[in-house]
């Protein structure tokens, strides 16, 4: 007998092997026909997979994560499919599962445009309605490379003869269509009913730019027609909110080709850097942090001495000068280390925490470079904090409870912890890594913050946590970190004198919270779809005349508004006030003051709120008592 254990713990037993989809059928016709796949002690299967012994199974259906995952790899099959019925000499290449979705890569003879994206998804849901079974077959390796070479798939017969010759591997056909594919999937077409085609991407083969270019399709696949529509309605959204479009409609910041990777910041822009670096620079101020400089070029040597000319040589933009090499520095950990070892260091002056907006270069791909999120000159609110193993718990514990503070402050408030544990190669002792270990977790739960693990994913020099924003749109994105260092302080030769009089090498916890300025602001501006809070506003407020006769009146308010530190700026164009009043608006300000005869006479100005909220008239110093409540509170 086969004893196999369902979720909810109870157990059927059958006389003889049979499939999942059999055991589904078994409990209902309602569960044998929802059934995607199985899950066969912790394993996702096909419904064709045979179980012969006992096992723990699950059934997956359409609402599990797993159900999810399966929909889309058997998508990107189906995508693969229509593209072969319509482009017969297309190859295919590889076809994975992302987030939200998947895609496929091929080689065609000339480019798919928006006519072809349109046709391809035309005939994918043409080919889900035949119902097609999808099956899977086992060959021994050179007899696939064979199979595929017959069949003029060259990529595909790359990838096979990569295999090691002893391994079978397995196809999946559904219809005329097969693809090689470890599985599992879904068991037939009719199961894919909620995709959508998104767009066409170039790619090299392999992600190497070495080799040549294919054509990448991208597709999204949900469940239901609902979570399709809601994914799709978060796009449009997301690319309402694009900090590449906004940066240009409000004029903050470009990118220009004469220098990829790197920001050219406008007034406005400027203006919003600035409010975020003096904010961090504040917070230094206020929680012991002495500010520092290190230099941008820095020898060869220093990099080889702290690891990262082995890890990061080819991400470094080099120099050289009388026969010395350098190197534009990628962070600025071993310049801190550096000024740290000026005069000696006794444990009376521990914790030493040093801050730095220190901007760094890496060289990164251009294909993977993207407006201000990801550039290959950034500077960071860079930290480190040189500290005893003591003293490691209570820096983490004010860490957390400082970072919670400025993302709020920045209009965040739904944070993810994970903690990246030790991981097989490793230096320190094992005591060590406990201490630092448990700093990290206790620091997170005397935060009342729940946490996840990552087991073995720390770095090899010590454990850390990730902070993760949520953002409006529920997107996440990786910015803080705190990281435990017993490593770079011995390679570079820093120490300090203990009570005993011995010298012994510090602590060294890196630690950054918005980390890249240019990556946090361009993630502000699509957190507050470029309307941006008071405090942080480029302009703040703007004041407008109805004719000439209130010119004087403008100027005169924009002074007392200036003198209170308010960024306001008067405008005086020979422009109707609806026409400034739609422009500005459209400029997402805080504010705009209008002032005609009447408010010149008395004294007063007409405030509109963003949002096309008309507050009325009120005193000059009614709305300076509002606008700076609104600063104060981070409004």
């Amino acid at each position: 007998m086969i004893s196999i254990q369902l979720p909810d713990g109870s157990r059927r037993e059958f006389p003889a092997a049979l499939s999942v989809g059999d055991v589904a059928a078994s409990i209902g016709a309602g569960l044998a026909k929802a059934a995607l796949g199985g899950k066969v002690d912790g394993k996702v299967v096909d419904l064709s997979h045979v179980i012969d012994h006992d096992v723990r199974l699950a059934i997956v259906t359409e609402k599990d994560a797993d159900g999810l995952e399966l929909i889309r790899h058997s998508t990107a099959h189906l995508l693969a499919y229509a593209v072969k019925s319509l482009y017969p000499e297309a190859q295919v290449t590889i076809g994975p599962v992302i987030e939200n979705g998947f895609y496929y890569d091929f080689a065609y003879k000339r480019p798919f445009t928006p006519e072809d994206l349109a046709a391809i998804e035309a005939k994918m849901t043409e080919l889900a309605k035949k119902d097609e079974k999808v099956s899977r077959r086992v060959l021994p390796r050179d007899e696939a490379v064979a199979h595929f070479k017959a069949m003029g798939e060259a990529y595909k017969a790359e990838i096979i003869e990569s295999i090691p010759a002893d391994q079978d591997v397995s196809l999946y056909a559904e219809g005329a269509f097969e693809d090689l594919c470890r599985g599992p999937h879904v068991p037939s077409t009719g199961k894919l009913k909620h995709f959508k085609l998104m767009k066409v991407a170039g790619a090299y083969w392999r992600g190497d730019h070495r080799n040549e270019m294919l054509q990448r399709i991208y597709g999204t696949a949900w469940a239901s027609k609902d979570d399709l529509q809601k994914y799709l309605v978060r796009l449009e959204e997301a690319e309402k909110r694009d900090h590449r479009k906004l940066g240009k409609e409000l004029d903050l910041f470009h990118m220009e080709e004469a220098s990829p990777g790197t920001v050219f910041w406008h007034p406005k822009g400027w203006t919003l850097w600035q409010q975020v670096e003096q904010y961090m620079r504040r917070v230094y101020q206020d929680n012991g942090y002495q500010e520092v400089k290190g230099p941008q070029i820095v020898d060869r040597t220093l990099w080889e001495k702290s690891g990262h000319w082995e890890k990061y040589r080819d991400a470094m933009f080099t120099t050289e000068s009388e026969k010395r090499e350098y190197a534009l520095k990628p962070m600025n950990c071993p310049g801190h280390i550096l000024i740290f070892k000026q005069g000696v260091k006794s444990y009376r002056d521990l914790p030493l925490r040093y801050g730095e907006f220190g901007q760094c270069h890496r060289n990164e791909p251009s294909g993977g470079l993207h407006g201000i999120m990801r550039v290959r000159a950034f500077t960071q609110d860079d930290g480190h904090i040189f500290c005893t193993e003591d003293q490691i718990l209570p820096e983490c514990v004010a860490y957390t409870e400082l970072l919670q503070k400025v993302y709020q402050d920045f209009g965040f408030t739904d944070i993810l912890y994970k903690v990246a544990t030790r991981p097989e190669a490793r230096i320190g002792s094992d005591e060590l890594w406990d201490k630092a270990e448990h700093a990290l977790m206790e620091s997170l739960r005397r935060a009342g913050v729940a946490y996840i693990l990552a087991p073995g994913d720390g770095a090899f020099y010590g454990p850390k946590i990730e902070y993760t924003l949520k953002d409006a749109l529920g997107r996440e994105w990786q910015c803080g970190t705190m990281q435990v260092d017993f490593n770079m302080t011995v390679r570079l030769g820093a120490e300090f004198v203990d009570e005993d009089g011995q010298h012994k090498a510090p602590v060294m916890l890196h630690r950054a919270i918005v980390g890249s300025l240019e990556r946090f602001i361009g993630i502000l501006i699509e957190q507050h779809a470029g309307a941006l809070p008071v405090w942080l506003a480029p302009t703040q407020v703007v004041v407008a005349n109805i004719t000439d006769a209130q010119a004087d009146y403008v100027s005169e308010i924009v002074k007392s508004l200036q003198k209170q530190g308010l960024r306001a700026s008067a405008d005086l164009r020979n422009e109707k006030i609806t026409y400034k009043i739609r422009q500005h608006s459209m400029q997402k300000l805080p504010y705009i003051l209008v002032v005609g005869d009447k408010e010149k006479a008395n004294g007063s100005v007409a405030v509109r709120a963003r949002g096309n909220q008309d507050l009325g008239v009120m005193p000059l110093q009614d709305f300076l008592n509002r606008i700076s409540a609104d600063i104060t509170n981070k409004v």
